[in-house]
């Protein structure tokens, strides 16, 4: 990475699923002016593919080629694959499964790792993820580790399920997730854990903007504090 790479703020925020990461960054990047990287959806995208090109979640070379070929899109708040709109299917909770297993594979982890690390770019990044400050930018000028009871996170899933019209049982949903933690907790590879210089916020009983808020406000801080060394 060049002097003038490492010099783009960074904010990494990681996190179980339903945490609210997503929001809560993409919130942040408009709040800033900055880019926004969804990490979770390039796996998504790779599982989605996968099954359209009959590849099965296991085949970790088939699905290293996927990831390094993969002809994906972020534009106007859409996601497209291969030219195609794709951004309610990859959210679908088979999908989700799908992605953490693949997101398990060494190979495919390494085959996306440069590509998130292009969205590095002026002015700005908000990356989520669950693997953005230990891994993809460790360098990041703010770490953010959010998290949210099991029981929240279900229910909040439930919701955005149901008002996209899609069944959903909230039980399933918990057991699920629990399931998903301990997949993604241990992983061999980047793991799901808080970087050492994260700052841990726990939006279990938080609204979408106090937590923009906080993480806004320890932004503040920590680019002012750069500015007086």
């Amino acid at each position: 990475m060049s002097a003038k790479t490492s010099a783009i703020p960074v904010i990494a925020i990681d996190g179980p699923s339903a945490s609210g990461k997503g929001t809560i960054a993409e919130r942040v990047a408009g709040a800033l002016g900055f880019h926004y990287l969804d990490s979770g959806a390039l796996y998504r995208l790779i599982a989605l593919a996968a099954t359209q090109a009959g590849v099965a979640l296991d085949d970790e070379g088939s699905l290293a080629r996927l990831a390094e070929e993969l002809e994906v899109r972020f534009s106007g708040g859409e996601i497209y694959l291969s030219g195609q709109i794709v951004t309610n299917e990859i959210r679908s909770e088979k999908c989700g499964i799908g992605a953490s297993r693949v997101a398990a594979l060494p190979a495919v982890r390494a085959a996306l790792l440069e590509r998130q690390r292009a969205f590095r770019i002026f002015p700005g990044l908000v990356a989520e993820g669950r693997d953005m400050g230990t891994v993809v930018f460790s360098d990041a000028k703010l770490k953010v580790f959010l998290t949210a009871s099991a029981e929240v996170r279900a229910e909040r899933r439930y919701k955005q399920l149901k008002e996209k019209g899609i069944d959903a049982n909230i039980r399933t949903l918990l057991l699920e997730l629990r399931e998903r933690d301990e997949r993604d907790s241990a992983r061999s590879v980047a793991p799901l854990q808080k970087a050492a210089d994260a700052r841990e916020l726990d939006g279990t009983g938080l609204g979408i903007e106090e937590i923009v808020r906080q993480v806004l406000d320890w932004y503040r801080q920590k680019a002012a504090g750069s500015r007086h060394l």
